[in-house]
């Protein structure tokens, strides 16, 4: 497990913004050169248009010209450990490749799984 890492997916989750849900987290992504970005979810009345916080940081790290990756964490205040959102795994599928996923918590509770235990059969451009 990478301790910077969730660091900062757990820094990230308190910029959160989710007044409707109130279900706030963060997300961090490392890149191939040890190089961290975070995010958060970003909720709109809409529901729609809310954008979940690994989707955040992805968007983030390739407009600062990152394209591979190594780990993702990603924090919610749960007792039960979240994971990524169904679009959050295509997304993470399609820019980072089977990575690791590191879920954690507030209270130090952490699992680390790779992508494809998550996502066991991904669309990709392979079957386009």
């Amino acid at each position: 497990m990478s301790q910077a890492l969730v660091e900062a997916a757990l820094a990230a989750r308190d910029h959160a913004h989710a007044p409707f849900s109130n279900f706030r987290v963060g997300a961090a992504v490392e890149d191939s050169s040890g190089r961290i970005y975070a995010g958060c979810n970003i909720e709109n009345a809409t529901y729609g248009l809310t954008v979940c916080a690994e989707r955040v940081a992805i968007f983030k790290a390739i407009s600062e010209g990152a394209r591979e990756f190594r780990r993702i964490a990603v924090a919610a205040d749960t007792d039960t450990l979240t994971p990524p959102c169904g679009a959050c795994r295509q997304i993470l599928w399609e820019f980072c490749g089977d990575i690791e996923v590191i879920l954690t918590n507030p209270r130090g509770a952490y699992e680390s799984l790779r992508l494809a235990e998550l996502f066991p059969r991904p669309f990709d451009a392979s079957f386009l």
